[in-house]
């Protein structure tokens, strides 16, 4: 009986080792930097989100290489109709023709192009803000399906391992053994069929995701994604802080926008300067083409009598400029206490993923081992081999957890922070164990 039994547990063993070693397909791929980055080119490329803010930035950089300096001259002609003398109408000209233009005084063109300038600054943060916000959810959703191929394939080496375990315990009812023991393995069995049933859907789903965002055929095939190794740890500093004050993507689309309420205050009070115009105005003989008499003219508008409206058009646009400062100031602070909260929970996440993998997962791993051997020794009850095993997976899930959440926390600081990419870590002194034997992530 011994014998089957070895043989079983030989056979599980060896299950598990194949499957453990993945799917025929494409070969596993570790979540690099190198590899983020090819898939962020992609994104930027494929993604119609993207598209649409370079056609903006497009826009505006258009609408500021518009604005003109000098506007168009206008031309006039007219012809003058009277019951006066024919003579009379000769002498005077009653032919009419002219030209007039606008002057580009008081600074006024050169404000218009300040406030362009400004909208296309605004536009460029905004394209810029939308690349590194949708690479970071990239990132995340990466490790999300990382996550996920771990999942499956842990439920399917405690499926091959619950299958060997019944099939075992079924020989043993059969020399005598306790139909319990079968029962509840058979329930077991059933139980983690349906969880891996539930880990694949979810595996399918975050591929479709990652297809979606990179704008590729919804069943486009994906790799077997694996984890990176836990990160060192990342302490709040002053210079954390920094790198968020200065190249946080959101602060700098709103520093744009203060600049362009600058301009815009600017604009509207050169707007109470006059318009200013000269012309010249030409009568002519119709009967000989002759000319008569040439009138030089400068005219220009009166915007004293609308002192009162000009002066509310800059109250309004001086308002709008300090409600951005304002923004700029509280979202400087609420930048700050998210770098802290990153921080906590990157933590919090190494210290959970250290834990597991260097005290719960050996332990577990051992408890296993003598559980194990108990019950095939027929000393040891058949429940505590089945808890430890349990134990040993749920301590792996969890290991593979709180590494993936380590990673995705990781992601959002590197976008606070306006890093280019997780190689970019090693400025605020971030490096994994991988990287400090040489190799990189």
């Amino acid at each position: 009986m011994k014998t089957i039994l070895v043989a079983l547990l030989l056979g599980s063993i060896g299950a598990i080792a194949q499957t453990n070693d993945g799917s025929p397909g494409l070969p596993p791929v570790p979540i690099t930097s190198g590899y983020l980055s090819q898939l962020a080119e992609e994104l930027r490329t494929n993604s119609p989100a993207l598209a649409a803010a370079r056609a903006r930035t497009n826009a505006a950089a258009r609408a500021a290489a518009s604005v003109r300096t000098w506007d168009d001259p206008v031309a006039k002609a007219g012809y003058m109709f009277s019951d006066d003398p024919r003579m009379m109408r000769a002498d005077d000209g009653d032919v009419l023709y002219g030209v007039e233009q606008k002057l580009p005084l008081w600074g006024k063109p050169q404000a218009m192009r300040r406030v362009a300038e400004a909208e296309l600054g605004v536009a460029t943060a905004d394209g810029d803000l939308r690349f590194e916000t949708q690479r970071s959810e990239l990132a995340k959703a990466l490790f999300r399906a990382a996550l996920a191929n771990e999942t499956v394939t842990i439920g399917e080496l405690d499926l091959a391992w619950t299958e060997k375990m019944q099939e075992a315990a079924g020989a043993r009812y059969r020399s005598g053994g306790s139909l319990a023991d079968v029962l509840r393995l058979q329930n077991e069995r059933a139980r983690r069929a349906d969880q891996l049933l539930t880990a694949r859907a979810q595996l399918r789903h975050d591929e479709f995701t990652l297809n979606r965002m990179l704008n590729r055929a919804p069943d486009s095939a994906w790799p077997k994604l694996t984890l990176p190794a836990v990160a060192a740890p990342v302490v709040y500093s002053d210079k954390l802080v920094r790198l968020a004050r200065d190249y946080e993507p959101r602060l700098r689309k709103m520093r744009g926008e203060v600049q362009l309420a600058e301009a815009a205050v600017d604009k509207a009070r050169r707007e109470r300067h006059p318009e200013v115009s000269v012309g010249v105005d030409t009568r002519n003989d119709s009967s000989t083409g002759g000319w008569r008499q040439t009138e030089l003219m400068v005219s220009f508008s009166l915007p004293w009598l609308n002192g009162k409206r000009y002066r509310s058009d800059v109250a309004r646009e001086d308002a709008r400029r300090q409600a951005a400062e304002f923004d700029v100031a509280d979202l400087e602070l609420s930048v700050r206490d998210e770098v802290h909260g990153l921080t906590v929970k990157i933590d919090a996440a190494r210290r959970e993923a250290l834990l597991y993998r260097d005290e719960i997962l050996p332990r577990s791993e051992q408890a296993l081992t003598v559980a194990q051997s108990a019950w095939q020794n027929g000393s040891g009850m058949f429940l505590d081999m089945l808890e430890a095993r349990r134990m040993l997976l749920e301590a792996r899930l969890m290991s593979a957890r709180a590494v993936a959440g380590q990673w995705q926390m990781l992601s959002e600081l590197v976008l606070c922070c306006g890093l280019a990419d997780f190689d970019a870590l090693e400025m605020i002194g971030v490096q994994t164990e991988s990287q400090k034997g040489g190799n990189k992530l």
